[in-house]
């Protein structure tokens, strides 16, 4: 990695001396500061919404990372950590400058105990290669995002980020027993443990989802799960968007739980299809993807009656994946769904809200009339079972009317999740684009508890400020006003 060549002075905010402490706690190729480098790092996923960060540093251990934690306290400069950069709210973006903690060097795997069925690893370890890591061994990690290929166990901790799977399986704090965090004062803690009950506050609980407001993560043991005996995959092929829902509040309500309950519209079917060749049938609206895990025995009636129950809501036809080849080959299609979108426009904004499951043909109604009001393209890919959804919404970040009109749209579609009974957020975390929708959501005394916590963990706020809470976040809001001044605050 490349550094600046000159660090008689620092870039922003920070000074000389900091870049040069910098350097001696983590060698000058772990230091970036010149701004053609820094470029890489001014956004998340989130790409309508840019900051440079100062300085990105690049840590290879825990001891370096509370180095570099008391360097900026004593500096009194902000910090922020980050991971891979698949977040998809602004969650790791640096609003008002500072240091970016990037922890992708920190991609050990420490430990696995398959008899007490946990592993340590560090916070940069891609999700995937623990997957790959863990074959063979009839055991896996289950929270599967899609990003996941891409994505950080630590990125996944701060976000407590789902997946196909966790229908079924559960959520990120689901499979984390422990963790090992530097506090923003650089006290190093140990939150959890291998033993399960453990008395006391669910101190990690708390801190999985708290999107790098509380501290950094720098080891994370991870529950393992036993492999499934057996799997039923299957494609449901609809009409309608609203037979297809009709099907997921059928099986849901029959008492099946699937290991995975997916839809795909028409529009992001096509570009699936145009990229793999899966042999999707491009005239129909809708697509279910479906799969059962379990006993043998028990497997095979439970995929006998979601065939009947899609029968019954008028699916054309329910396809079954007969061999593991195909299996792999439609959850690459629904993980890879939005690398495929690039087929469809040049730049989209994933949105991530849930609804009650039986409110999902209401909400995906409105999605369509959003797009249109807005003249907006909107193709949905989400996790149905759980009312999870991604309407992606297409557009030219080059055009800032267009930006304006995704602002707009995205708005009115998040407003009413929370209408219907949901939220704005499922996985992917309020970051800076929710932080508008917070006081919608919950009431002044629920923000003011938040913000309490907040500040037990992080009492001067150098550690992420302006994310998630609009009374610690004002800035933030400041800075997209003045970056993008169509986006509006939720009404």
């Amino acid at each position: 990695m490349g550094k600046s060549n000159d660090t008689s002075a620092g870039t922003g905010g920070i000074s000389g001396e900091l870049i040069r402490r910098f350097q001696a706690i983590v060698g000058d190729d772990a230091v970036l500061s010149a701004t053609d480098e820094l470029l890489v790092y001014e956004c998340d996923g989130y790409v309508v919404e840019k900051k440079l960060p100062d300085v990105v540093l690049f840590p290879g251990s825990t001891d370096q990372v509370v180095e570099i934690v008391l360097a900026c306290n004593e500096f009194d400069v902000p910090f922020v950590p980050r991971g891979a950069g698949t977040s998809l709210a602004g969650g790791c973006l640096p609003v008002g400058g500072g240091v970016m903690i990037t922890l992708t060097r920190m991609k050990e795997i420490l430990e696995v105990n398959l008899q007490d069925r946990f592993a340590v690893v560090e916070p940069g370890l891609v999700n995937l290669h623990l997957t790959q890591h863990l074959a063979g061994t009839g055991f896996h990690y289950a929270p599967d995002p899609s990003s996941q290929g891409a994505c950080t166990i630590g990125g996944n901790v701060a976000t407590n980020s789902g997946g196909p799977h966790t229908l079924k399986y559960g959520v990120t704090v689901n499979h984390v027993l422990g963790l090992e965090v530097v506090m923003p004062d650089g006290r190093l803690v140990e939150l959890g443990g291998a033993t399960e009950g453990l008395a006391g506050y669910d101190l990690t609980g708390l801190f999985v989802g708290s999107e790098g407001t509380f501290g950094i993560c720098t080891k994370v043991m991870v529950r393992l799960t036993r492999d499934p005996v057996a799997y039923r995959t299957m494609l449901g092929i609809f009409e309608t968007v609203g037979d297809a829902t009709r099907a997921i509040s059928s099986i849901i309500g029959e008492g099946i739980i699937p290991a995975a309950l997916e839809m795909m519209d028409q529009g992001i079917v096509e570009a699936v299809e145009a990229a793999y060749g899966f042999g999707f049938p491009l005239d129909a609206a809708a697509v279910l993807l479906m799969e059962v895990d379990g006993l043998e025995v028990a497997v095979d009636e439970e995929a006998r009656r979601i065939v009947e129950i899609c029968d019954q809501a008028g699916a054309r036809e329910v396809r079954r994946a007969e061999t593991q080849e195909e299996r792999q080959l439609l959850w690459k299609c629904r993980k890879q769904a939005f690398g495929a979108i690039g087929r469809l426009s040049p730049s989209y904004c994933t949105q991530d809200g849930v609804v009650p499951r039986t409110k999902l043909p209401e909400i995906l109604e409105f999605i369509t009339a959003a797009g249109e009001r807005h003249g907006v393209r909107i193709v949905n890919v989400f996790h149905a079972g759980d009312g999870n959804i991604h309407p992606i919404l297409l557009f030219d970040e080059r055009d800032k009317e267009q930006i304006a009109r995704v602002f707009s749209a995205s708005d009115e579609i998040l407003g009413k999740c929370i209408d219907l009974g949901g939220s704005v957020t499922g996985e992917h975390g309020i970051g800076v684009e929710k932080i508008s929708f917070m006081d919608r959501l919950f009431s002044s005394d629920d923000l003011e508890v938040m913000g309490r916590v907040r500040a037990a963990f992080n009492p001067k706020g150098r550690c992420s400020p302006a994310k998630m809470l609009p009374v610690a976040g004002a800035c933030g809001m400041e800075h997209i006003e003045r970056s993008h001044p169509g986006k509006q605050a939720a009404p």
